[in-house]
């Protein structure tokens, strides 16, 4: 019941754009709880470089004098991989399309990532 709910927003994600690409929930520990990645993909691949990514990036905020960790975002030739909080428990994933418009993927993930913080 609860990874339907989950995929559910996935596919809502997924659906608000055409830049974004794939998503997943990762618990913070780097298990996936729920996905919508292409085929060929690795699941567990994604969980445990999100789970390090965030680590680093929390780290980071914390030594550097940031403040609290909101999101990670990693812009590549091919693409952008874009990390946000879901609660205390969990973090969204999303790939998105080089050239994205990031402030629309910023809003929506935003709204997805507190969408699954009440599923969860």
């Amino acid at each position: 019941m609860r990874a339907d709910m989950l995929n559910s927003v996935l596919s809502e994600l997924n659906g608000t754009s055409a830049d974004i690409e794939a998503s997943a929930i990762i618990s913070t520990d780097g298990l996936i709880m729920g996905s919508l990645l292409p085929a060929g993909m690795d699941e567990d691949r994604v969980g445990a470089m999100s789970a390090a990514m965030l680590s680093l990036g929390d780290r980071t905020a914390s030594e550097l004098a940031r403040g609290t960790l909101e999101q990670v975002l990693v812009k590549g030739n091919k693409g952008y991989i874009l990390m946000t909080g879901a609660g205390d428990e969990a973090v969204l994933t999303v790939l998105a399309k080089p050239g994205s418009k990031l402030g629309l993927i910023f809003l929506d993930v935003r709204r997805a990532a507190m969408a699954i913080s009440r599923v969860i």
